[in-house]
């Protein structure tokens, strides 16, 4: 019995063999689709940790700082406590819409391809 995949139960399709994942590895399409993952998620990921590490630090060593009052009870380190938060959010955002535009197109041509379907 042939081994399949089947996103619909009345059609069948053939699963691709290890070969055939390696050989799509290699390929063009999906070198560049780990291209402009990585072009996305590196730099994203080493600004969100500067940012992080500048918050803590600022904690640390400028407690003077942070504890200025802003507006009442809150102060500078509550504000920069909040935008770590919305940042996340806003990366995550970003991130999804990145993906919706860029990489989904591509992971999905690269999956017909390896499954055979013509669209």
């Amino acid at each position: 019995m042939e081994d399949t995949v089947s996103t619909n139960p009345t059609v069948a399709a053939p699963v691709p063999t290890g070969e055939q994942f390696v050989e799509m590895q290699h390929s063009p399409q999906f070198q560049e689709l780990k291209s402009r993952l990585r072009r996305f998620v590196f730099p994203m990921t080493a600004f969100f940790l500067v940012w992080y590490a500048v918050y803590v630090l600022l904690g640390a060593f400028a407690d003077g700082f942070m504890a200025i009052k802003v507006w009442g009870d809150i102060n500078v380190g509550l504000i920069l406590g909040l935008l770590q938060f919305i940042t996340t959010f806003v990366i995550t955002g970003l991130y999804v819409r990145f993906a919706n535009r860029q990489l989904d197109p591509r992971a999905e041509a690269l999956r017909n391809e390896m499954e055979g379907a013509t669209l």
